[in-house]
């Protein structure tokens, strides 16, 4: 099914060339043939010109040119041009005899070649055909983009305001509570950090060490009010200040204590976290209680597994990841370059 656009397409803008060619040469014929042999042989002659036209630029140029067959390809286009030119003389001719000649005419020679110089003609004209299409292509293109582009920025600009929007309500329900539940207040503030980093520095290719483990602080803080009983949390820094790391590193083993190692109705809870710099490398340690029965469903691994592939996308072989289950302790020790 045909449909017209208000701005038409590439296809729409050959049709409406033909339809042009189409209408000169019916007009232009019309003095000398009359109005019915001249919408015949119009009709006949813009087909024939299209159908040079597409042959050359959609088969022959592209299959033997561009690929570098020169001598081929105008061996094939003298061949092509000589067989349709015959063709259509004959075909011109068959038609004029058959319902417009008083008297049947023969072919000659004159005709003939008449008919392949004008397709030699057509078949040149063929190259500025497919430079107007290849322009109007790349400008189609370029819109398209263009539009995409500012799409996208506007999409930017809804994911700028929309946090915006969340941050400025949080902040309103942190005073709120403040008033009635500090403790509340204080939970959403941390909230609210957390959120802040996962949209502003998380997307970044390093961040502040400060950041990440005031994110890990956060979480922890988060956590422990989910648990029925007070969680113990030993938590050691030795590094320098303006020290930083790839964003989210340090997270997965945070988060694995609690998805997976945790009993929340254990009053025995006991967390050890260790964040130090040594000659030239940042060891970050885990320790945390196992609960007396296992967890069900087990643990995947994946978090620790996809954590892996992104150290060696990061460091290749330069760093160190090691779990370690010993009676009813687990511990995760991970060792990475600062440099």
């Amino acid at each position: 099914m045909f449909i017209w656009s208000n701005k038409p397409n590439i296809v729409q803008l050959q049709w409406l060339v033909w339809v042009f060619i189409f209408l000169v040469l019916t007009f232009s014929l019309i003095p000398m043939d009359g109005f019915t042999q001249a919408l015949v042989y119009a009709l006949l002659n813009t087909s024939f010109y299209a159908a040079i036209i597409y042959a050359n630029i959609l088969f022959l140029y592209p299959r033997f040119y561009q690929r570098g067959r020169i001598g081929l390809y105008l061996l094939c286009v003298v061949v092509f041009l000589i067989a349709l030119g015959a063709f259509r003389a004959w075909l011109t001719l068959e038609i004029y005899n058959q319902f417009f000649a008083r008297h049947p005419e023969q072919m000659s020679q004159k005709a003939i070649i008449s008919v392949v110089v004008g397709g030699l003609m057509v078949f040149l004209l063929s190259f500025a055909f497919r430079l107007v299409l290849a322009y109007f292509t790349l400008k189609k293109q370029s819109e398209e983009l263009i539009a995409q582009n500012t799409l996208t920025e506007i999409n930017l600009l809804k994911a700028q305001v929309q946090p915006h929007f969340l941050f400025n309500t949080l902040n309103n329900i942190y005073y709120e509570a403040y008033l009635e539940a500090p403790r509340t207040a204080a939970l959403i503030e941390r909230l609210a950090e957390m959120m802040r980093y996962f949209i502003d520095d998380s997307s970044a290719e390093k961040v502040s060490l400060n950041a990440e483990i005031r994110f890990i602080e956060n979480y922890l803080e988060l956590e422990k009010i989910r648990m029925r009983y007070p969680v113990q949390v030993l938590l050691t820094k030795d590094f320098n200040a303006s020290l930083n790391i790839p964003p989210m590193l340090l997270m997965p083993f945070t988060e694995n204590i609690f998805k997976h190692s945790m009993d929340k109705r254990s009053s025995e809870n006991k967390i050890e976290i260790s964040i130090v710099q040594q000659e030239g490398r940042l060891l970050f340690t885990t320790t945390n209680t196992l609960p007396l029965k296992p967890i069900i469903p087990a643990p995947s691994g994946l978090g620790i597994e996809n954590l892996r592939k992104r150290l060696v996308l990061l460091y290749g072989t330069d760093f160190e990841l090691k779990t370690l289950r010993k009676d009813n302790l687990f511990t995760a020790t991970l060792n990475i370059p600062l440099a």
